[in-house]
């Protein structure tokens, strides 16, 4: 299967593209722009569908990996939604307690790619819950444009506490040391820097390309945070300076990169703006991260 990356797409199609995933156009708006881009057989519709996400792509550790334990549980979540449901994956051959890290999905609900960022998360050595922030619609529907809308749908203050309510769970679950930390991407990243200023507990934080919390916030942010941005990412950098000098400002730990080159959602290997070094640097990072601060 040939994979296409972003080079292979003009830089305003790479734009509309990042528009129309985060609502800021319509479908209808998305393909009416990139019609101009449309030749011969190359539609686009053609566009759009090869610019999104190919789930098949993004499998680096099969859920039936024998080094892996997955299931579906369900946690309370009494400031959001009641109950949310999640991925659990642990070490199958692991003794003892173990660290664990929450892994935050993007604007479009627990996709399989979130999955397969969960299972690499145990893999690595943690417990890793990956929750659906749309269980209180039915769930992930299979399908990323109908995952948007429900997503749009959600009251954010209830979906923001479901979260939440994941890093509460595995604080107080046996399995765990109690020591947590939280990844996400996108929307997700932002859940991690929220994440941070809510729980001086916390025991790490590595978003990636998310929005970045309120400078006036910052003083409250105890744990470690690694932080990873796309260097076309405009639309999410342009957040990041004031952050920077807030965290500067208040001696918080932490660590940053811009990533050359690399588009918002250069580590989602199931779509063309994945960039294969970017993403594995980043993620030797994270990893490399958790196991210093959730040792």
């Amino acid at each position: 299967m040939t994979r296409l990356t972003a080079k292979d797409f003009h830089p305003e199609l790479l734009e509309l593209y990042d528009f129309y995933a985060h609502g800021r156009i319509t479908k209808r708006e998305f393909l009416d722009r990139a019609a101009k881009f449309a030749i011969g057989s190359v539609t686009a519709a053609s566009i759009l569908a090869t610019m999104s996400p190919n789930y098949a792509l993004a499998e680096q550790v099969s859920f039936t990996d024998p080094d892996i334990v997955a299931e579906y549980i369900t946690y309370p979540s009494p400031n959001g939604h009641g109950e949310v449901r999640g991925y659990l994956v642990r070490p199958a051959k692991a003794e003892g307690k173990l660290p664990a890290v929450v892994v935050v999905h993007e604007n479009r609900g627990l996709n399989p790619y979130i999955e397969d960022v969960a299972r690499r998360v145990a893999k690595a050595g943690f417990i890793a819950l990956a929750p659906d922030g749309l269980t209180s619609k039915g769930g992930y529907p299979g399908n990323d444009e109908k995952g948007r809308e429900l997503q749009q749908q959600v009251d954010p203050e209830k979906l923001m506490n479901d979260f939440f309510a994941a890093i509460e769970f595995l604080m107080k679950d046996e399995r765990t040391t109690g020591k947590v930390g939280i990844t996400g991407f996108c929307y997700g990243g932002g859940v991690a820097n929220a994440a941070a200023v809510a729980y001086p507990e916390l025991g790490a934080a590595v978003p990636f390309y998310g929005r970045q919390a309120k400078a006036e916030d910052v003083p409250r942010i105890k744990a470690p945070i690694l932080l990873h941005y796309g260097e076309l990412d405009t639309r999410v950098n342009e957040g990041w300076p004031a952050y920077e000098a807030a965290l500067k400002a208040n001696g918080k730990t932490y660590e940053a990169y811009i990533y050359p080159g690399a588009n918002h959602g250069f580590h989602n290997d199931s779509t063309p703006r994945y960039d294969e070094a970017a993403a594995d640097l980043a993620w030797r990072r994270t990893i490399d991260w958790f196991k210093k601060y959730l040792a």
